[in-house]
């Protein structure tokens, strides 16, 4: 029996010996360990730069709270209860405190035998928000400084069995920055910002559409990361040559490893249910392996923009098998597209049009600001509803602003399935970036991490450096400084953009094309008979100038332009009190206007186009009306010009707030007026009347690749619907085109009779196999001399699949009619609706346990006409 026991304590002795070496271990599979929670929070005495300059973390006394990670300081005091909603009335002023104070994060980390075993132990950051000192176990370990890098350290040496005390301290964003920039001598020469100086959103400071929040915390997933000889770094789909006939891919899988060992590599690639496998054994050197798999796929399916075909989606997965066992996998996917952005000399000048799989595209679409002012509080349900309600509204493009941040997998995903082409901003708005050497190496890393990290999207077809930092050359007093400091920082500049970022993409993506600035013109001399690049107009709105002024510009791709409105009255209760809503120039609407004098310019633009509102809902109401009727001008001019035009992006999609602002979704994603006229100004085939040096011109816009058959009519009729003149004709509508089917002179007009141009319309209509596909309007006097009719509109609200179906009838011309429910909130199928003379028109309404009665309740329909003290005010 002893003999037994002493045989058994051999045997186990040596099983431990052998698991210890590794002679006999089973390798075992890459882990992640989340530090979702729990984790604490406290407030610092001070700023907390000495806490966050020293070796030791802070022993000072404090209250601890619960907080989140992923999260930040402002959601987590919210969620304890510590302050107020932050977007109510005037609360954003009220906590401003909390960015000039030092925040100090906790959390124990529980390491097993099994874990601390591992060859490697990772502790990964995806995101912090930002500069900040990492303590481990009572040492510090990192101090980051980059919201857009991920932060990967080893602590294997560092932990214990059993708890591990991880502690993040975070100063003063605004201190820290400072500290960063008193260390460069040319600081103070070049006015640069010093918040520029550490890597984070400076639209967390204010912006002329959202609040001042500078917050701090880990706002991406933290974890550990434990495995042995190797882990899966990246895969890289690189589409070397795409058509119809054939792709031509060269999969790169990046494997690091520890150390010399022999693995087999398997991948599993294809559409789903389609799918084709390779095999391979290599022998992976210590440090970075590169393995390319090259693929040849025959007639593949290719991924195309909204509006021109399907988004079929290729799926690969990778395998690494050590002795017959999977140690790592990972899976990618990827749509084949070929994108070029053309840059072709032409008559007016140098081309700017994105050409995907060899069709140029009219990018259509809205810039994307942050999603909210805490983005840890974003759903994958907002992001879905925004970028579909960006496809329903027949967009093909969305531009992601410099201003922000790089945006979670499940954006892009989402764009991917949508096709909706992403013209990408890299994260830098509107500053003079710093040029000292740390500050280079650090954008260059960025650059690296976020380009790897999202190369495979289809939907992502252009990197652009910046938003608006080459134009700031000259803005504000730039152009005035010594000579000698203005070279230094454009050489900076032009190092920044030009160099480390551009040949950064050269190398990580060529795939995808690279852009300096936006705007710019790749450094080209512009006149007006030569243009290049793209547009940012702000001479609607910042200059003052009439709509109109649109028309006249020259524009090879408008990439931002826009006006503000105000959103809807439930919006508006959601963050003020009855004394808030006297007018629009209380200091609570103020305090939610962003821009300086933003509410008495859109008062002034008002007063030149429609006139004076009665009341403050009307005023509301109004100017939604107001803002999508200069953006329609706009749009509609750019479409007409193609293809000396070939973009239109206007400012903005989205709110991060509720606030008045440029958006045509307010920040609870209700549709204002501009979302509806973007899905009809947007539309695959336009018809737009517009009157060329007195001629009244019928065009039609086609985004479609093949011709068409249709018919175009044009009734000349009075508000009462009586018809003076009507043409028909059937139309061949040439592809890819804008061109002019039929001309009217006002001569020819004038000869109709003794008219009053004031009570004219004109009606264009555009029937695709006998379905309207398309119908515009028209006037004849400028806008404020158009007399509108009183309107009464009859209503009719009758059961219909998922809702109800609500036919809208008027005797006379009734514009933007709005129909809403009071309290009720449902979605549309259109709104702001012109309702002609006598032609009924329905608006499907659905909702969640809407009822019949409900809506009948809360029924209220406005037209334009109803929304001003008197008729001759209205439009």
């Amino acid at each position: 029996m002893i003999r037994c026991r002493r045989l058994l304590i051999v045997l186990f002795a040596c099983t431990a010996l052998a698991f210890s070496t590794g002679a006999t271990a089973e390798p075992q599979s890459r882990e992640r360990i989340s530090l979702s929670s729990p984790w604490e929070l406290r407030q610092l005495p001070d700023d907390g730069m000495v806490a966050f300059q020293a070796d030791v973390p802070p022993t000072v006394q404090g209250e601890w709270l619960p907080a989140m990670v992923p999260g930040d300081v402002h959601l987590d005091l919210l969620h304890d209860g510590k302050i107020s909603d932050p977007f109510y009335r005037d609360n954003e002023g009220k906590l401003q405190w909390i960015e000039k104070a030092g925040w100090e994060y906790r959390t124990t980390i529980q390491a097993t035998p099994a874990t601390l075993s591992r060859e490697h132990v990772d502790l990964v950051f995806e995101g912090l928000d930002t500069a900040c000192s990492i303590y481990l176990n009572g040492k510090r370990i990192a101090q980051p400084n980059n919201m857009f890098k991920e932060w990967r350290m080893d602590v294997k040496s560092i932990l214990h069995s059993g708890s591990n005390d991880l502690q993040i301290v975070f100063p003063a964003p605004m201190k820290a920055a400072e500290a960063v920039a008193a260390k460069d001598p040319w600081h103070d020469r070049t006015h640069t910002d010093p918040k520029g100086y550490i890597r984070k959103a400076v639209y967390e400071f204010g912006w002329d559409w959202g609040p001042r929040f500078a917050t701090s915390g880990v706002f991406r997933p933290a974890y550990l990361e434990v495995w042995d000889d190797a882990r899966l770094n990246d895969v890289f789909v690189e589409q070397q040559s795409v058509s119809s006939a054939a792709a031509e891919l060269n999969v790169r899988v990046d494997i690091l490893a520890s150390k010399e060992s022999k693995t087999t590599l398997s991948m599993t690639y294809g559409l789903q249910g389609t799918e084709q496998k390779q095999d391979r054994t290599v022998t992976l050197g210590p440090g970075h392996n590169v393995i390319s798999f090259p693929i040849d796929i025959t007639k593949p399916q290719l991924w195309y923009p909204s509006g021109y075909g399907a988004q079929p989606i290729y799926h690969f997965h990778i395998s690494v098998k050590e002795n017959g066992r999977e140690t790592d996998s990972k899976d990618v996917k990827t749509g084949l597209r070929s994108v070029v952005l053309r840059r072709d000399l032409d008559k007016w000048g140098r081309s700017f049009e994105f050409v995907v799989n060899g069709i140029p595209v009219f990018a259509k679409g809205a810039a994307v600001i942050p999603f909210d002012s805490f983005p840890t509080r974003v759903t994958n349900e907002k992001y879905r509803y925004i970028l579909q309600s960006a496809k329903d509204a027949n967009m093909n493009m969305v531009r992601l602003w410099g201003g922000g941040y790089y945006e979670t997998q499940e954006f892009y995903d989402l764009c991917d399935e949508l096709g909706l082409m992403v013209f990408h901003d890299l994260m830098f708005g509107n500053n003079w970036q710093p040029g000292t050497y740390s500050f280079k190496e650090d954008i260059q890393q960025e650059a690296e991490y976020q380009m790897t990290r999202l190369r495979n999207h289809p939907s992502i077809v252009l990197w652009a450096g910046n938003n608006e930092t080459e134009d700031l050359r000259d803005w504000n007093g730039n152009g005035q400084l010594p000579a000698p400091v203005h070279e230094r920082i454009w050489q900076d500049y032009l190092t920044e953009f030009s160099g480390i970022l551009a040949t950064t993409a050269a190398r990580v993506d060529p795939q995808t094309p690279y852009w300096p600035s936006t705007p710019s013109a790749d450094y080209e001399e512009l006149t007006d008979a030569y243009q290049s690049g793209d547009n940012h107009d702000w001479s609607v709105w910042h200059q003052d100038a009439d709509f109109s002024e649109y028309e006249k510009r020259p524009w090879r791709f408008t990439s931002e332009y826009g006006f503000q409105s105000f959103p809807e009255m439930k919006t508006i209760e959601s963050f003020t009190l009855p004394e808030d809503r006297k007018n629009i120039f209380t200091p609570v609407m103020i305090v939610h206007q962003k821009n300086w004098g933003g509410n008495k310019i859109i008062q002034t633009y008002m007063s030149r186009y429609f006139g004076e509102p009665k009341d403050f809902a009307s005023f509301l109401y109004a100017s939604q009306v107001l803002q999508a009727e200069g953006v329609k001008v706009g749009a509609e001019s750019f479409r007409r010009k193609r293809p000396e035009s070939m973009g239109s992006l206007f400012w903005q999609l989205n709110d991060c707030w509720p606030v008045a602002s440029w958006s045509s979704i307010d920040y609870y994603g209700r549709w204002k007026a501009l979302q509806y006229y973007a899905r009809k100004f947007y539309a695959p085939v336009l018809v737009s009347p517009h009157f060329d040096n007195g001629t009244l011109s019928l065009y039609v816009v086609s985004d479609k690749v093949e011709a068409e058959q249709g018919q175009l009519r044009l009734r000349i009729m009075d508000f009462n619907g009586k018809v003076i003149k009507e043409t028909k004709q059937n139309v061949t509508i040439d592809p890819l085109a804008s061109k002019v089917y039929e001309q009217i002179t006002m001569t020819d007009l004038l000869s109709l009779g003794q008219l009053d141009m004031s009570q004219l319309v004109g009606v264009a209509d555009l029937s695709v196999a006998g379905k309207e596909v398309s119908s515009n309007l028209v006037f004849f006097v400028p806008s404020k001399q158009v007399h509108l009719l009183p309107a009464p509109v009859s209503t009719d609200i009758q059961p219909s699949g998922d809702g109800f179906d609500v036919v809208l009838k008027s005797s006379v011309l009734a514009r933007a009619v709005y129909l809403s429910f009071g309290e009720t909130d449902v979605t549309y199928s259109d709104n702001y609706i012109n309702l002609l003379p006598s032609e009924p028109a329905t608006i499907h309404v659905s909702g969640n346990k809407v009822t019949l009665d409900e809506l009948k309740k809360g029924l209220n329909v406005t037209s334009l006409v109803d929304a001003f003290i008197t008729t001759e005010k209205a439009n």
